[in-house]
């Protein structure tokens, strides 16, 4: 860790989680619910810490449980959580989850959450300077217009100290309209040197279903841009051309939350371990394989030894 700052820092906001303690139970009918935590950007930094990086996370939370909770287990993760603020008076949000029809429901308390409240003047300069890569993501955007300037003001302090600039969309429609979302997001995905989208976010943001068109927007942008979920691949988009990468395929799919978020962990491991970007996204597509085949949002996250032993190719032995 150089200086004070990890090589990592992402920032956004983290919400308790329940759902039924059995699967494939509604929460309209169990009896018990499982508690523990989420969000996309604290899900990111324990997964990369787990892969061997220095990482830092901050948002603000609530002074209640919740966020007692979610520091308290960043912190045993081995994430620097010495900039987040647990905030009196102020609460954390919620999240509820459950499969319904075989599909994943979640219903979201965050409205008026103290993550909501995040401004400008909550960002350490001279943290985000120290640091190596700065990730964030469209959902800090989309909670309100103060923390929308919050990432816009912690890009440009990244930019500003040549440190580089990680950006996933993230789109959530539940959060904003899409109009208001291309608004913001696209000139963030201008500001990036990686921007991770979907396939399906790049179809709705572009507004075009034309491969052709969606390909040469991409191409045209400064950033290195992987685009997952293109059929069973991955494409990488640097420097003109356009590579695939193939998916890493899941012995088992248990629960697919948090898949995008292991993948972009691997991704941004790779990228510290300064491999180059095939490489990396080789690395993220098998992290986030492995993430898919237990449940919660981070909990299946693997260590280093376990993506290592795929990404050489060397058989998985139980001692």
């Amino acid at each position: 860790m150089g200086g004070s700052s990890p090589d990592l820092i992402t920032f956004g906001e983290s919400m308790a989680l329940f759902m039924p303690a059995e699967d494939h139970r509604t929460l309209e009918r169990s009896p018990a619910l499982q508690q523990g935590f989420g969000g996309a950007e604290s899900n990111v930094a324990i997964g990369a810490a787990r892969l061997g990086c220095s990482v830092g996370w901050f948002g603000r939370l609530g002074d209640d449980p919740f966020g007692a909770i979610i520091t308290k287990t960043l912190r045993g993760e081995g994430v620097d959580v010495s900039r987040s603020q647990r905030v009196a008076g102020e609460r954390t949000g919620l999240m509820f989850r459950e499969q319904v029809a075989g599909r994943v429901a979640v219903h979201y308390y965050r409205q008026h959450s103290a993550a909501s409240r995040m401004q400008p003047d909550d960002l350490d300069a001279a943290y985000i300077q120290g640091s190596k890569l700065l990730h964030v993501t469209g959902i800090t955007t989309a909670l309100s217009a103060s923390c929308r300037e919050s990432v816009l003001a912690a890009v440009q302090i990244a930019r500003d100290a040549g440190v580089k600039v990680c950006f996933d969309p993230n789109l959530r429609l539940k959060l904003w309209s899409l109009e208001e979302a291309r608004s913001v997001l696209l000139p963030l995905s201008e500001q990036a040197d990686y921007f991770l989208p979907g396939w399906d976010e790049l179809k709705q943001l572009y507004d075009t279903e034309d491969e052709e068109r969606i390909l040469a927007q991409v191409k045209s942008l400064r950033a290195t841009t992987i685009i997952k979920g293109y059929g069973e691949q991955t494409l990488i988009a640097e420097q003109g051309e356009v590579t695939a990468v193939p998916f890493y395929p899941a012995e088992t799919v248990v629960d697919t939350v948090g898949a995008g978020d292991g993948f972009c962990a691997g991704l941004l491991a790779g990228v510290l371990r300064g491999m180059s970007t095939e490489e990396a996204v080789r690395l993220a597509s098998i992290n986030g394989s492995l993430a898919v085949q237990s449940r919660g949002d981070w909990e299946a996250l693997p260590e280093w030894r376990a993506v290592e032993q795929r990404l050489l190719g060397h058989a998985w032995v139980e001692r």
